[in-house]
C-alpha cells in the first residue's frame, strides 16, 4: 500500500474518508516525547494488520510533528519502504494465523544495526483504543463494542469505527533501541526474539492498563485442555472406540472444549454492568444485599464456589452484577446448553458463562472435556458458579439438589487440593418473580416451556407491573477441607489421583448437597409477600378482616425475632401494618370494604400464585407450626410428650425441607419456641404441662393459623403410609407407590379444595418414600416391593391423631381403601394428657 505513489494515495484518500467522522486524540504524549530521540530513526509496531488503525496513528504523528509511518526510512545502508510493521503478521487467503514468524521489518533492522556498529532505531509500540476505557464508558451500546482481549474481525471492526470513532484514543509506549538489544551480543536469533518479547509485554501491559486485564481463559486454555493426561487418553479411547483417526477424534474434542468453554472479557462485563443498572432500578424498588463482607474475607487464598438457590433466570445476572460492584471478581457460570442461543448465548459467554449438556451419558469424550475444563478453573482460582438444584424452582421450594457438579469439585479437589475450595450459599430472594406468569401456568398444571430468545421480550413486556425489593443474602461459607474431615477423617491419607474415586465419594456427596441446601436455607430472605402468603394460605377461604391481619403478622414478626432461624436470616422491616400495606402496593392482596370494616383476600391467580412465595420461607416456620398444630387435637401436653412425637416427625420434614438443626440440637430449639409460645399468649404452662388457650379465644385462633402452614405437608406423609398399609407387606414397589400417591393427592386436592399445586408433586412423594428407606422404616425385597414393621401403623396412627383433624385422617383413609366395609374411627385424641 505503501510502497508505490499510486497506493499512497489510495491510503491517503481511505484516510481522508475516515476522518470525515473518526475523531482521534494521543494520550500520555508528554511521557512519551521526553524519551524520543529524533535525530535516530523511528519505526512503529503495531500489534496486528489493521488500515483503519494505520490511518489513525499516521495523522496523530502528524498533528504531533513526528515521523509518519508510511514514508520511507534509513538505517545505514538498510531503505525501508514504510516505517511501520505489524507484530503479528496478516492471516493467509483462509484467514489462518502465524504467530510464531518474526515480522521481516523487524529482522532487516535487527541485522542492520548489528552490522553497523555506530547506527541505532528506535522501535515505538503504538496502540489505538476506539471508544472510552470500559471502567469509565456509561453507553452500554458503545460497551458492546469497545476494544476487547478477544479477536476483532473486519466487520466488528467496521462497526466499532461507526459507533466509537468519534473518541478514538493513540498511545505511543517509550521507544525500544535496538542498539541496547544488540550490545547484548546473544546473536541474530536471540536478538531478534527479545525484540518480540519486548514489544509483546509493551502491548499487554498497555492494554491492560488502557481496556483493563486480560480475564479471558479460552485462548490460553482450550488448547490446553486437549494435552492433559485424561484428556488425552478419552481420545485415544474414543479413536478406538469409534473406529475413526486420531486426529478426527482430537478434533472432536476441540468442538467440545469451543462448545463449553466461556470468553469471559471486561468489555462484556462492563456492558452488563451498565445495562442491569439501569435494569433493576427499573424494574426493581431496590436491591438489598447482606453478610457480603462475610464473602471478601474468605476469598483471600479460596477457590470460591457461589452456590445460588435457582428462582429466576437472572439469578446468575444479579449475582455477577452485584459481586462487580462490591469489587469481587464475577465467576464463570454454568449455564445449560439451552441458554447458547443466537445474541444472547455470545452475550453471556463474555460475560462468564460455559455452557453444559443437560445429560453426559453415552459420551466419555465430552465428559472427559468437560472435567478437565472445571478441574482447569478450580486449580487456577477462577471464581466458579453453579446451581445445586439444578433448575430452576417452579414451586418456591428449595429443589432436591443435583449433585452432578458437587461430585466433579469434589473429585477434583481430592486430585489437587493445593487451592482450598469454599462453598458460599446464595439465598436470593423476590416479593415478585419475572417469571410469575409462567410459573402460574406451570404451578396450574401446563408444561414447562423451553427457554427462547424471544423471552426477552416477555421481560420487557411485565416492566408495568411492580416488582418490589430483591434480597440477596449471602450465607455461611462451607470450607470443603473441614466437610471432608468431618465426613472422612482419613482422606488425605488415602491414594489420591486423577482416577481416584472412592466408595464412599456419591454418600459424601449426597450429604454436601445436603448441607449446601441447608446453608442456603439459612440466609433466607423474609419479605412482606412470604408473610401475607403464609397467613392467607392458612385460612380456609383465603381471606382475613384488615386488624385480624395485622394480627397475625405482627406475631409472625415477633416469633421470629425471638426465635431466630440463622444469624444469616433476614426479616422485613415494619409492623404488621406496614407488610400490608407494601403488598397492596403490588396488587397481590385484593380488598373488599362494608360497613364492618375491610377484608383482605386472595383471588384466584393471586391465590395459586402466593403459594410459591409461601414455599420460599415453610421450612422457617415448619417446626413452630408443627409444634402448634399438636394443640389442635389435644388441649394439653406434657414436654415429653411434645418431644417424642417432634422427634418422631422433624426427619421427614427436615429431609423434605432442608431444616437447619441436627436431631441432637432439636430438645433446645423446641424448648424455645415452646417459651415463645408462652409469651405471646398461645400456650400456657402450669403444673408442668402446657395448655392452649380457650377455642373462642383469639390467641387459639392465632395458634390454628400457625399450625395450618404445614398442615398439606404432613397431610402428604400420611397419605403415603395409608396407602402402603392398606396395600399390605410387599405388595408396592417404591414407583407404585409414587404413582398411588399423586393421584391420591389430585383427588384429596379437589374434594377439599387445597389450592397448593405442590401437594401433589411426584417428587415430594419419592423423596419421603426414599427418607422412609434410609431411615430404616421401610426396606426393599429383591424383587424391588417394600414391606415395613408390623407397629408402622399403629404408630402413624398415633402420629396423625396428634397434627391431623378426624376428617382429613378419615378422608385419607376412604380414598386409600378400596374395600366396601371401613374399620370404625379411631378413638378420639386423649386430650387430658
Amino acid at each position: 500500500m505503501t510502497r508505490s505513489p499510486f497506493r499512497r494515495l489510495v491510503f491517503g484518500t481511505l484516510r481522508r474518508l475516515l476522518y470525515l467522522w473518526v475523531r482521534s486524540e494521543t494520550i500520555n504524549q508528554s511521557s512519551f516525547t521526553l524519551n524520543l530521540d529524533r535525530s535516530r530513526p523511528v519505526f512503529y509496531a503495531l500489534q496486528s494488520p489493521s488500515m483503519s488503525d494505520l490511518a489513525v496513528i499516521d495523522t496523530e504523528c502528524r498533528k504531533a510533528g513526528l515521523p509518519r509511518p508510511i514514508l520511507p526510512v534509513s538505517v545505514g545502508e538498510l531503505v525501508e519502504p514504510a516505517a511501520y510493521f505489524y507484530l503479528t503478521p496478516s492471516p493467509d487467503w483462509l484467514g489462518r494465523q502465524d504467530k510464531r514468524g518474526a515480522p521481516p521489518t523487524l529482522e532487516r533492522l535487527v541485522s542492520a544495526v548489528s552490522q553497523n556498529a555506530t547506527e541505532d532505531a528506535q522501535i515505538i509500540p503504538v496502540s489505538v483504543f476506539w471508544g472510552q476505557s470500559p471502567d469509565r464508558e456509561s453507553s452500554a451500546w458503545k460497551l458492546l463494542f469497545a476494544d476487547s482481549w478477544a479477536v476483532t474481525g473486519r466487520l466488528r471492526r467496521f462497526v466499532s469505527i461507526l459507533i466509537l470513532g468519534r473518541k478514538t484514543r493513540v498511545q505511543f509506549s517509550a521507544p525500544i533501541h535496538m542498539r541496547d538489544l544488540v550490545n547484548e551480543n546473544k546473536g541474530h536469533e536471540l536478538t531478534l526474539r527479545m525484540a518480540q518479547r519486548l514489544l509483546r509485554t509493551h502491548f499487554r501491559n498497555l492494554k491492560t492498563a488502557v481496556i483493563g486485564p486480560d480475564v479471558s481463559h479460552r485462548r490460553n486454555l482450550v488448547n490446553g485442555l486437549l494435552d492433559e493426561p485424561l484428556v488425552k487418553q478419552a481420545i485415544l479411547e474414543e479413536a478406538e472406540r469409534e473406529k475413526i483417526p486420531e486426529a478426527k477424534a482430537r478434533e472432536q474434542a476441540l468442538r467440545y472444549a469451543n462448545e463449553i468453554a466461556s470468553d469471559y472479557t471486561y468489555s462484556a462485563i462492563r456492558f452488563l454492568e451498565v445495562i442491569l443498572s439501569w435494569f433493576w432500578n427499573k424494574i426493581y424498588d431496590g436491591i438489598k444485599v447482606s453478610h457480603i463482607e462475610g464473602v471478601k474475607d474468605v476469598a483471600q487464598g479460596h477457590e470460591v464456589i457461589y452456590v445460588p438457590c435457582h428462582r429466576s433466570h437472572i439469578d446468575y445476572l444479579l449475582l455477577s452484577y452485584l459481586l462487580f460492584r462490591n469489587g469481587l471478581t464475577p465467576p464463570h457460570i454454568a449455564a445449560g446448553i439451552n441458554l447458547n442461543m443466537p445474541v444472547i448465548g455470545g452475550l453471556l459467554r463474555r460475560g462468564g458463562a460455559f455452557f453444559m449438556r443437560r445429560t453426559f451419558k453415552g459420551n466419555p469424550l465430552y465428559t472427559s472435556v468437560f472435567n478437565e475444563y472445571l478441574h482447569t478453573l478450580f486449580t487456577k482460582g477462577f471464581p466458579v458458579e453453579y446451581f445445586v438444584e439444578g433448575g430452576r424452582s417452579r414451586t418456591g421450594r428449595m429443589l432436591q439438589p443435583k449433585t452432578g457438579m458437587l461430585a466433579i469439585t469434589l473429585r477434583s479437589f481430592l486430585r489437587n487440593s493445593r487451592m482450598p475450595i469454599v462453598f458460599v450459599p446464595v439465598y436470593i430472594g423476590y416479593e415478585r418473580v419475572l417469571e410469575g406468569r409462567t410459573y402460574l401456568g406451570e404451578l396450574r398444571g401446563a408444561t414447562k416451556k423451553k427457554e427462547s430468545i424471544f423471552d426477552i421480550f416477555k421481560v420487557i413486556g411485565a416492566l408495568k407491573q411492580r416488582f418490589g425489593q430483591v434480597s440477596v443474602n449471602f450465607g455461611e461459607p462451607i470450607k470443603l477441607a473441614e466437610f471432608l474431615d468431618d465426613e472422612q477423617p482419613d482422606w488425605r491419607e488415602q491414594q489420591l489421583g486423577p482416577q481416584f474415586k472412592p466408595d464412599w465419594l456419591n454418600e459424601t456427596t449426597n450429604r454436601l448437597g445436603e448441607r449446601v441446601a441447608q446453608h442456603l436455607n439459612e440466609a433466607a430472605a423474609i419479605n412482606p409477600v412470604n408473610l401475607v402468603a403464609l397467613a392467607l394460605l392458612s385460612t380456609q377461604k383465603l381471606a382475613l378482616d384488615d386488624q385480624a391481619m395485622e394480627r397475625v403478622l405482627d406475631l409472625y414478626l415477633t416469633l421470629l425475632r425471638n426465635v431466630p432461624y440463622s444469624p444469616h436470616t433476614t426479616l422485613p422491616e415494619g409492623d404488621g401494618r406496614a407488610l400490608i400495606e407494601h403488598v397492596k402496593g403490588m396488587n397481590l392482596l385484593s380488598e373488599q370494604k362494608d360497613a364492618l370494616g375491610k377484608i383482605l383476600y386472595l383471588d384466584e391467580q393471586n391465590a395459586v400464585l402466593m403459594t410459591y412465595y409461601r414455599n420460599n420461607i415453610l421450612h422457617i416456620f415448619a417446626l413452630p407450626s408443627l409444634l402448634a398444630s399438636f394443640f389442635q387435637s389435644s388441649s394439653r401436653m406434657s414436654r415429653e410428650q411434645i418431644l417424642r412425637y417432634t422427634r418422631a416427625l422433624y426427619p421427614y420434614l427436615q429431609s423434605e425441607l432442608f431444616i437447619r438443626w441436627p436431631v441432637n440440637e432439636l430438645d433446645e430449639v423446641v424448648d424455645q419456641w415452646l417459651q415463645a409460645f408462652v409469651e405471646q399468649g398461645l400456650l400456657r404452662f402450669e403444673n408442668n404441662v402446657y395448655m392452649r388457650p380457650a377455642p373462642s379465644s383469639r390467641e387459639f385462633v392465632l395458634l390454628t393459623l400457625l399450625s395450618r402452614a404445614i398442615a398439606q405437608t404432613l397431610q402428604r406423609f400420611y397419605m403415603a403410609i395409608a396407602l402402603l398399609l392398606n396395600s399390605g407387606q410387599k405388595t408396592l414397589s417404591a414407583e407404585e407407590l409414587e404413582d398411588l400417591c399423586t393421584v391420591m393427592a389430585q383427588r384429596l386436592s379437589i374434594l377439599h379444595g387445597l389450592n397448593a399445586p405442590e401437594f401433589f408433586d411426584k417428587s415430594l412423594f419419592r423423596h419421603f418414600i426414599q427418607t422412609l428407606l434410609d431411615l430404616g422404616v421401610l426396606r426393599k425385597d429383591p424383587a424391588g416391593k417394600l414391606s415395613y414393621h408390623p407397629l408402622l401403623g399403629e404408630l402413624a396412627e398415633g402420629a396423625a391423631k396428634r397434627v391431623l383433624p378426624a376428617e382429613i385422617r378419615l378422608s385419607i383413609r376412604q380414598v386409600a381403601l378400596h374395600q366396601t366395609e371401613e374399620p370404625g374411627e379411631p378413638e378420639p385424641a386423649e386430650e387430658s394428657r
